[in-house]
């Protein structure tokens, strides 16, 4: 059995973080040749000067929530607010529509979306038919899926979401190798198949996405015979990192740039901070960089035991974007990262919001080594001017904040 999908996964670090680097300037100038939104968001870059992971945290990060502002407001014009490379016609085979509605063009790419990395680390080999429950029509996943299953020479069975006898009924005498979906659909799955008395010994293993799968229902699955593994993706970027048998962390893919910075910022964090998933494609067809997921993660250190070559995530931890209503108000969390950004004494800054419901408070809760009365005065003003809003600031010592890509917490009594 083949361990690696190709010698991409394990060729040295730097070997490949130069190939990036490489492929990087290509990748914007053809954004701002291609792509009327980048064009606009990287007016005056000089592509060839962006060869390192500095030169590229210079660059904006555009928001998800940016991207669908920008498509609503050109809707009549361009469904997707003039970032695609590509128009409708031969390059395009497919649009989906996340909610939102956020429009997503497919070009015509073999495994467009990369997923058949992330497949062959599950064990999906060639020659194997794979039971797909993940939905067919309106967002992309059932065709991400399928594509990925095909690039690894698998017939596909388009089972898409419901019907859970017919489920039951087409794996028994189908005899898929292997499920994709979500987790929970899974176990609905195979709980109804106990219920009904149909074994399914056929489906030893599962690639799942799109939700939640923890330690407690991977062994759930184990003890009901199938082996699962978890995959990142998303319908604007594709395939972002996927697990291996060494469960420690997801794999980064090869065609992707990843950065995890502060939330509410562009800035990179340090090895190991949680912050927010900040990720450049590779792909010519919707050129995004520096596109923010709105999704927590941290870099695991060192390199996954499988022998894979990449950096690591631990995953999924959170969504990165923590605006919280206050007193009527909206503050968000790169108000907090302007106010730390002003002074230098300050390492990190948790904004706490407390109280019951109409009687809001907020605590800036800030990381110095010095703290004095006149410095605790001045981030109180600085909080103010930026919010319209008051908050008491109490200093604790470097490194006391919990690391956990908070930035601002709602600690509110809803009773």
């Amino acid at each position: 059995m083949q361990t690696y999908y190709d010698t991409l996964e394990i060729r040295p670090a730097a070997e490949r973080e130069a190939a990036l680097f490489a492929a990087l300037p290509r990748q914007i100038a053809h954004a701002q040749q291609h792509s009327p939104a980048m064009a606009e968001i990287l007016a005056g870059v000089d592509a060839a000067a962006i060869t390192s992971r500095e030169a590229l945290a210079t660059l904006p990060v555009t928001r998800k929530y940016e991207l669908l502002e920008r498509q609503k407001a050109l809707r009549a014009q361009n469904a997707f607010g003039g970032f695609s490379a590509i128009g409708y016609g031969p390059d395009m085979g497919r649009v989906f529509a996340s909610p939102g509605p956020i429009y997503e063009p497919e070009g015509k790419a073999r495994d467009y979306w990369r997923m058949g990395r992330a497949l062959h680390a599950a064990g999906f080999r060639s020659g194997e038919l794979v039971h797909n429950c993940f939905s067919y029509h309106f967002t992309p996943a059932g065709s991400m899926m399928e594509n990925g299953a095909h690039a690894r020479g698998c017939t596909v069975f388009p089972g898409g979401i419901g019907q859970t006898e017919q489920q039951v009924q087409v794996m028994q005498e189908l005899k898929p190798a292997g499920y994709i979906g979500t987790p929970s659909f899974l176990k609905i799955i195979l709980e109804k198949a106990a219920e009904m008395g149909v074994p399914l010994p056929s489906v030893s293993k599962a690639m799942v996405s799109g939700e939640a799968c923890p330690p407690s229902l991977r062994d759930w699955f184990a003890e009901h015979g199938v082996q699962t593994f978890q995959c990142y993706a998303t319908a604007d970027l594709g395939l972002i990192a996927y697990e291996t048998r060494a469960r420690e962390g997801l794999v980064l893919d090869e065609h992707v740039i990843v950065e995890i910075v502060r939330p509410g910022t562009g800035d990179p964090v340090p090895e190991g901070e949680v912050g927010e998933l900040v990720v450049t494609t590779l792909n010519p067809d919707y050129p995004l960089i520096r596109f923010g997921t709105g999704d927590l993660s941290a870099v695991l250190p060192g390199q996954c035991p499988t022998g894979r070559t990449n950096a690591r995530i631990k995953g999924w931890m959170g969504r990165a974007d923590q605006t919280t209503k206050v007193r009527g108000m909206f503050v968000h969390p790169a108000q907090v990262a302007e106010v730390v950004r002003r002074f230098p004494q300050v390492g990190k800054a948790r904004l706490v919001v407390s109280g019951a419901m109409a009687n809001d408070q907020m605590t800036l809760r800030v990381e110095c080594a010095e703290p004095d009365e006149s410095l605790q005065q001045a981030v109180a003003s600085t909080v103010r001017e930026l919010t319209k809003l008051r908050a008491d600031v109490a200093f604790c010592a470097p490194g006391a904040l919990p690391n956990d890509g908070k930035v601002i917490e709602d600690a509110r009594s809803y009773d």
